[in-house]
């Protein structure tokens, strides 16, 4: 994308080796724009973060895996600074319009010898066709890269947007551990673009969920260059604007539960025909963080009675006797009452496949909601319980 560069190295922060620290690098300032994890328990990159991005432009984003810098007191929060001086040194650019973040084992300091060595080698491999090495290069448990391109016309110009993320566990809503870079040619401010990155977080990194944990490093970044010359400045071009955001947003968060720890299956939970937003919301939410509903999707079981049981503790207004439930096109329950051993044999059929929808109808109003989440397998309670060691 014109007027970004990116790079990714080995800087020999992580234990197993491989890259760990990545850079992009905006020719010129860019508006800027940032959502945050809610977590009480914020990474010294955050707490830095959240100062900085008040001014609304940023040029530069130095990224690590392999060590969170959390729970590391002042020295963390002076470790993160130090690591933006020498960004801003190597580029020549103010140390305020240079960002950190990180990822990885909370608790331990930043192995700063790593970075006063590493910084001045990844700006020298910083250009236009980075973009894979970075986004290898702030992955922790994840299997792939996540990386989505989206275009469109604005009076009669081209405009892109490009988003790379990094997520796999420690994900649910508040943001949804999780980074999030979107880089976009237009031209708007700060402001609008803070709107716009809040209304397609809303319905994408905050309708997702792994494992119900939040993590203190969540980051959701924008930067926007005007390169292309496509101002954001009216209701139309707004509308246009954030579609393409909206799409490139929801497209990087399903690629995050696709590729959740140790996953076989993706699963939409749609929840309608609630009395409230609330309450398709509530409803939603519960049964998609439900260990027991997981469990059953990883095992193929059609156990709708941890389904129903999810919704009813949720909080919502539900009445047991008017629910409706469909896996797939398949109906399992009819107002309040199974359909039998056939359909149950027919939705575990269903229950084979890689990507499974299923939808709640409450029939108490006109409301919907949705999440996205995976299964519970074997192999996360693997990958997680040696994590460190």
């Amino acid at each position: 994308m014109k007027g970004f560069k990116f790079a990714g190295i080995c800087a020999g922060i992580k234990k197993k080796g491989g890259k760990d620290l990545g850079l992009i690098y905006c020719e010129k300032p860019a508006s800027a724009a940032a959502l945050f994890t809610r977590n009480k328990v914020m990474a010294a990159p955050v707490l830095l973060g959240k100062e900085k991005i008040q001014k609304g432009f940023c040029q530069a984003v130095l990224v690590n895996s392999g060590n969170a810098n959390c729970f590391t007191g002042e020295k963390g929060i002076d470790d993160a600074t130090t690591c933006s001086k020498l960004v801003g040194d190597c580029l020549d650019i103010g140390e305020d319009l240079v960002l950190v973040s990180s990822t990885g084992v909370i608790g331990a300091n930043l192995p700063m010898d790593k970075f006063e060595a590493g910084i001045p080698k990844i700006v020298k491999h910083i250009s236009f066709e980075g973009m894979d090495d970075f986004s290898d290069a702030i992955l922790t448990t994840d299997t792939h890269r996540k990386i989505i391109k989206q275009s469109g016309e604005i009076g009669n110009k081209i405009f892109s947007i490009m988003g790379i993320a990094k997520g796999s566990g420690m994900i649910r809503p508040d943001m949804a551990t999780m980074l999030a870079f979107i880089c976009t040619d237009v031209d708007i401010s700060s402001q609008e673009l803070k709107i716009c990155l809040s209304a397609a977080n809303e319905k994408s990194f905050n309708r997702i969920t792994i494992d119900g944990d939040t993590s203190t490093n969540d980051t959701l970044l924008a930067l926007a260059n005007a390169s292309s010359e496509v101002q954001i400045n009216d209701i139309d071009s707004k509308i246009i604007f954030q579609n393409a955001l909206d799409e490139v947003c929801f497209q990087l968060a399903k690629m995050v539960v696709k590729d959740g720890e140790g996953a076989t299956k993706f699963v939409q939970i749609i929840v309608k025909g609630a009395q409230t937003k609330q309450d398709a919301f509530k409803a939603s939410e519960a049964i998609a963080h439900s260990n027991l509903v997981k469990t059953a999707i990883y095992g193929e079981d059609p156990n709708w009675g941890r389904i129903t049981a999810a919704a009813g503790r949720s909080g919502a207004q539900v009445v047991p006797e008017k629910m409706d439930l469909f896996f797939n096109d398949q109906p399992l329950v009819l107002k309040g009452n199974w359909m039998g051993a056939d359909a149950e044999k027919k939705t575990a059929r269903i229950m084979k496949k890689n990507e499974i929808i299923i939808t709640l109808d409450l029939n108490l109003g006109k409301e919907t909601d949705h999440f996205f989440f995976c299964d519970l397998s074997v192999d996360y309670v693997k990958i997680n319980a040696d994590y460190r060691t």
